[in-house]
């Protein structure tokens, strides 16, 4: 069930990023910090629902 929740945390914030960063004028450096983010982010849940 974990693993369901990463790939769906990844997957939007990936789509949300490609959207957001497809109207920026740096769009490499917008890119890296978004999916830089998103790994924080599903390595953050990912701890957090193996400790539950």
């Amino acid at each position: 069930m974990g693993v369901v929740i990463r790939l769906l945390l990844a997957v939007s914030g990936v789509l949300a990023g490609a959207l957001v960063a497809r109207d920026a004028p740096i769009f490499g450096v917008v890119q890296a910090m978004l999916a830089i983010w998103v790994v924080v982010v599903v390595l953050l849940t990912g701890a957090w629902l193996s400790r539950r």
